[in-house]
């Protein structure tokens, strides 16, 4: 496996200089960089002829099916231009989110519809979109990772939804970018779909879900999301150690890359960088302790 994380908390943080990023992955003992959405393709380019670094992947989640159709046009336009790139610089991977159209729900109303959307109504939509990219990808030599968080517009969010979406995009180009984290909080064992989804997982979003269950209890699921935040590996409920002996059963020697949106580890630029080393010490110690069972 190798390690790395996702650029995105250090840019927000105002390290956004990708070249200085690299300096700072390679002399922090990181193996990979996921490239997020803020990192300009051209610098990105230029920071890999000078550094030789290695890049897991290109990561662009957004609404693809925005009712917004300049918004839809334009984050269209953004994915293409990425698998493009991603081809051309020999990045194997475009991580991505399916869209979600909130206009097609046509006669599907059903009792619980007033209080939560139904993903399912998007999936016509979705796989019609993402046939003609799946075509750019193959020709790219790339394949695409729908990420499973619930956010973004996205509907790529549960082993029922992965199920439907890959019976209809009939591709060997399209996988998952396999986040745990999202599972947790949705009340979906994280550990059980890494062997039912064993081909399909081209990318691990190495992240963890700390629930306060006090919390759930006063406010229930729908109240509002007070009952759960976003951790760094080993921070929150999931046991690495077992959730990556399940990467171990199926062969998993792709990228494990932290997702830092930790609120305890924010604030500053220092504490993001704690923290995304602090993720990768209990990854590489879960690593050495799933090796001996």
């Amino acid at each position: 496996m190798k390690f790395g994380f996702l650029t995105n908390a250090l840019v927000n943080n105002g390290h956004t200089d990708i070249h200085s990023i690299i300096e700072w992955a390679k002399q922090e003992g990181f193996d990979t960089l996921e490239a997020g959405p803020s990192i300009h393709l051209l610098d990105l380019e230029s920071a890999l002829e000078a550094t030789g670094m290695n890049v897991s992947a290109l990561t662009y989640c957004r609404n693809f099916l925005s009712e917004d159709l300049e918004m839809r046009e334009m984050h269209q336009k953004e994915l293409f231009s990425r698998i493009e790139a991603a081809g051309r610089l020999g990045i194997p991977l475009v991580v991505t989110s399916t869209g979600i159209n909130s206009s097609s729900l046509a006669d599907s109303y059903d009792a619980y519809d007033a209080i939560r959307s139904k993903p399912a109504n998007s999936l016509k939509d979705i796989v019609s979109f993402f046939s003609y990219a799946g075509e750019l990808a193959e020709k790219a030599n790339v394949k695409i990772a729908f990420e499973n968080c619930p956010l973004m517009g996205n509907t790529a969010i549960s082993p029922e939804i992965w199920s439907r979406l890959f019976d209809q995009l009939d591709s060997s180009c399209f996988g998952l970018a396999y986040d745990p984290s999202h599972l947790i909080w949705q009340g979906i064992d994280p550990y059980i779909p890494v062997n039912e989804f064993a081909d399909r997982i081209f990318h691990v979003h190495a992240k963890d879900t700390e629930i306060d269950y006090d919390r759930l209890n006063r406010t229930g699921i729908l109240t509002d999301f007070s009952w759960w935040r976003y951790r760094l590996p080993g921070l929150g409920d999931l046991d690495w150690s077992k959730f990556i002996q399940e990467l171990i059963k199926i062969g998993y020697n792709g990228a494990v890359s932290i997702e830092h949106e930790d609120p305890v580890w924010e604030g500053s630029l220092q504490k993001i960088k704690d923290g995304l080393l602090l993720g990768k010490d209990h990854i590489k110690t879960s690593l050495s302790a799933a090796l001996t069972k």
